[in-house]
């Protein structure tokens, strides 16, 4: 075992340094279930380490879609995986067995299973935390992520039992992307439902692999994007799956967009669909995924030239980019966080909002002052935010 650690941590560190992701096949020595040694047979992951100098230390399995019959690799895969580098998180893109190729339910739950395993069994090799390692798939890959992260202690005949297989399969985040959900509601893709099920395919069956009736309190935090206007996968999908992490009382983030077709990927060029990956970024910072951080309960009041604000906010952002932000919403001159949404002990900026109302003859364009300085030119608004530190008497002048 420890030459195996050695070998894969000579591995990541060499693939961070090339253009070109190390490949390591899941089952060394054959994968359970396997028609042959080809790489259609052989379940793999690309490794793509972020840079040292940015890395945070956590981590994320990526499902390309393609309805179980191909794998869209390139932009819901390799390009996935760049984008969470940016942003310090390793990724490691899964290359699943396919319905095309003879393979079907539970060969993919078994192969996204072994994957989160494999990383978190090597997490020391790879340099990340085994305690922050998420799933995000896309359309077919989409249901494949949200298996993983509700069929996470099914046992699927076949299986190995080394002691990779003893680890954890539950990741800690899920980011099921337009998504195959239901293989039995009107908007279900018969496509995915054909490539997984195929011969064995059955009403009772694809019960069992419609996810939205898999949600359990043990389901992990998600977060969910999905567009109005696909007309492939619906929204529909998504929304049920979001309802049932409601229900559940799972944390849940849905993004409902208006325009755009089915399977766009990160799409980064559209001045409206590639803000999607910024609320993502902003959803796994905020949930302590890229870098967990002890909070603290706050309260206070927020005057504005000696009179309380009447509505506004006050935002904490930690001298750690990666470090949760926190938001207090100010009304009647209060504010009050909890110790699990207040902010994160340390260096913290402060920024107050308030209504342009609050200051007579005070123009803005959009009806709202905000500032960073406790008074003009006093320099930017910080504090040493610790426990010992429960209220502030934050004193505003223009």
């Amino acid at each position: 075992m420890k030459t195996c650690l050695l070998f894969f941590a000579a591995l990541f560190s060499t693939s961070a340094l090339l253009a070109e992701p190390a490949k390591v096949r899941l089952w060394p020595d054959g994968a359970p279930g396997a028609k042959g040694l080809e790489d259609k047979d052989q379940p793999f992951i690309y490794l793509w380490p972020a840079a040292k100098e940015k890395a945070n230390g956590a981590a994320f399995v990526v499902c390309p879609g393609g309805g179980y019959g191909g794998l869209a690799a390139d932009h819901e895969g390799t390009q996935v995986a760049k984008w969470f580098n940016g942003i310090g998180v390793s990724a490691f893109v899964l290359h699943y067995r396919l319905g095309t190729n003879g393979y079907h339910y539970p060969i993919q739950l078994m192969d996204v299973q072994r994957a989160i395993r494999h990383v978190r069994a090597n997490a020391a090799s790879y340099g990340i935390d085994p305690n922050r390692i998420g799933v995000i798939g896309f359309s077919a890959g989409g249901h494949l992520s949200s298996m993983a992260a509700t069929l996470f202690d099914e046992k699927p005949a076949g299986m190995t039992q080394d002691a990779v297989d003893q680890v954890s399969a539950r990741p800690d985040v899920a980011a099921p992307t337009y998504p195959v959900i239901s293989m039995i509601a009107a908007s279900s893709h018969k496509g995915s439902r054909k490539n997984l099920l195929g011969p064995h395919d059955s009403d009772e069956l694809a019960k069992q692999v419609s996810t939205e009736l898999r949600v359990t309190p043990q389901t992990p935090p998600t977060f969910l994007f999905q567009t109005d206007e696909d007309s492939v996968v619906p929204a529909e999908n998504a929304v049920s799956f979001y309802l049932a992490c409601r229900k559940n009382g799972v944390p849940a983030e849905l993004h409902c967009y208006r325009p755009g077709p089915h399977g766009v990927g990160l799409f980064l060029g559209d001045p409206v669909l590639g803000t999607w990956s910024g609320h993502l970024r902003d959803w796994l910072r905020n949930q302590g995924f890229l870098r967990p951080a002890p909070r603290t309960a706050i309260s206070g009041k927020v005057s504005v030239n000696g009179a309380p604000v009447s509505w506004g906010s006050i935002v904490f952002t930690p001298e750690d980019p990666n470090a949760p932000v926190a938001c207090a919403r100010v009304m009647k001159g209060s504010f009050k966080l909890d110790a699990k949404t207040g902010p994160v002990l340390g260096k913290t900026q402060l920024t107050v909002s308030y209504s342009a109302a609050d200051v007579p003859g005070l123009e803005t364009p959009d009806g709202t002052a905000s500032t960073q300085e406790q008074k003009p030119g006093s320099g930017s608004w910080t504090l040493l935010i610790n426990a010992d530190h429960p209220t502030l008497d934050l004193k505003v002048e223009r």
